[in-house]
């Protein structure tokens, strides 16, 4: 069956997280995704484990599918040579290193053009190819930090906290994503390549949506609300009987519906209750009388009635919740496969429901190296000269 982008070769130079983030997605929808790693395994989340299957850490497992694996060693000449000849052939070739680092062997933006004038090349790096902190590593800790994601997550006696997985990497890869797929459909139209300039900062502050614009619209610092909503009341956790859930409650019907539910239908039409802007001006008060209410029955009978009703609400499941949930088995969120050295592993399935050309998981995540005589033969290379390189260590 054709794919969304079988006719598409990725050159992948990424490591850790956001760049192989970004290169699975492309290999799920159909493109041709080359992993190329240094002799032996450079991408250090080989080793991030435990958990491991086998002696492959579940770190790499949840980034890596769908690619084949080749290993060059860059900072030698015959290694740059053959990274070239691939880029040649290549249509898009993406990269996580350290800024300048490209340019330093050779292959900066105008040398990969010369090359190949239909390339399409993406930087990942921390904070961009311009401005003062453009020579900073980048880690997805650091960046929640400068980001100003870290300063409204967590509450006031909390202090500030990070969000609980590398969301800042997990961005950057979406935008990547997003900016190859459009620089791909724009060659289609000029017959040229570009160059897309990624940074882990500028996907974070991207993301910081309705809370940045409040600051830039009222010139107030936002401040950390837990787990309430700085726009909407109520939109938060609340106790129950046995446990905790949510309920967000996004307009004033619902607002209405629920204080029906909880008997307090008569609170819905005082006027420091009845509008958003008005309940946000008296949150602790209407929120110390929702609670009293929620708090006399367990999460499940709430769900249950509130769903019936419309109003928006949830349990805080845990993560095996999660994978038992039904709605997660419907939708195939996990996947199962064979791997060489694992056996049968379990992944995270692909969001991404299309019609005609579905995500198909072709290929467990490679081990080092698994491919570099498959794809090396491709672009020319002979037996013998394949074990050459293998003897010299460049492959």
């Amino acid at each position: 069956m054709t794919k969304a982008l079988n006719n598409i070769q990725v050159l992948d130079l990424t490591r850790v997280l956001a760049g192989p983030f970004c290169t699975m997605i492309l290999g799920d929808l159909g493109a041709d995704v080359i992993k190329v790693e240094a002799p032996g395994g450079s991408d250090e989340t080989r080793q991030w484990g435990p958990p491991y299957a086998s002696s492959e850490s579940a770190y790499f497992l949840c980034a890596n599918r769908n690619k084949r694996a080749i290993t060059l060693d860059l900072k030698s000449e015959d290694g740059q040579r053959i990274l070239k000849e691939l880029i040649v052939k290549s249509d898009v070739v993406i990269e996580n290193f350290k800024h300048g680092t490209m340019e330093k062997w050779g292959l900066g933006n105008e040398s990969l053009k010369e090359l190949n004038p239909k390339i399409i090349q993406c930087s990942i790096t921390g904070f961009g190819q311009n401005g003062p902190y453009k020579h900073l590593p980048g880690y997805d800790f650091i960046i929640q930090a400068l980001g100003g994601l870290m300063s409204i997550t967590g509450s006031e006696e909390s202090g500030p906290m990070k969000v609980g997985v590398a969301i800042s990497d997990i961005l950057t890869g979406l935008y990547s994503a997003i900016g190859i797929l459009a620089a791909i459909n724009e060659r289609n139209q000029s017959n040229e390549g570009q160059s897309i300039d990624i940074s882990l900062f500028d996907s974070q502050v991207s993301a910081l949506v309705n809370v940045a614009s409040n600051y830039l619209i009222s010139n107030e610092i936002p401040k950390r609300l837990g787990n309430e909503h700085p726009n909407i009341v109520p939109y938060q956790l609340f106790k129950t009987q046995d446990g905790e859930m949510v309920i967000a409650v996004g307009n004033d019907r619902q607002f209405t519906r629920l204080c029906n539910v909880l008997e307090l239908l008569e609170i819905s039409s005082i006027p420091k209750f009845s509008t958003n802007p008005n309940r946000l001006e008296n949150r602790d008060e209407l929120i110390e009388l929702l609670s009293e209410k929620i708090k006399r029955k367990t999460t499940k009978e709430w769900t249950q009635v509130l769903n019936e009703n419309g109003i928006p609400c949830g349990p805080i499941n845990s993560i095996n919740e999660v994978f038992e949930d039904p709605q997660l088995k419907a939708r195939e969120m996990v996947i199962e496969m064979e791997h060489p050295k694992a056996g049968n592993i379990k992944l995270v399935g692909s969001p991404l429901k299309l019609s005609r050309t579905p995500i198909e998981v072709r290929r467990h995540p490679p081990l080092p190296g698994e491919h570099t005589e498959e794809v090396l033969k491709e672009i020319g290379y002979t037996h013998n000269h394949i074990k050459d390189l293998r003897n010299k260590n460049i492959i």
